[in-house]
């Protein structure tokens, strides 16, 4: 939504109607019908390599909540250190 100087949005220019609504919902309806069926038709081999390739990722995020920690850990030293110096 974009606002304007005059006060004006984009949902007050053109604003939805009951049919904008439906149609969109049957869009986004064929939509996920069209993702079911993909993924129905998705060989099990290409399954089993996207949960491998999420479990990696899942096992890199940890990494990333250890660099966390010693982030927060120099935090708190420079922390200590600014109000050693700033005494």
């Amino acid at each position: 939504m974009i606002d304007r100087a005059d006060g004006e949005t984009a949902w007050t220019r053109c604003p939805l109607t009951k049919a904008d609504a439906e149609a969109f919902r049957r869009r986004w309806e064929l939509v996920n019908e069209a993702e079911r069926e993909e993924l129905r038709n998705t060989p099990l081999d290409v399954k089993l390599r996207q949960t491998a390739a999420l479990i990696g990722f899942a096992l890199a995020l940890k990494d990333d909540t250890r660099r966390e920690r010693e982030e927060e850990a120099v935090r708190v030293r420079w922390s200590h250190l600014r109000r050693v110096w700033h005494e």
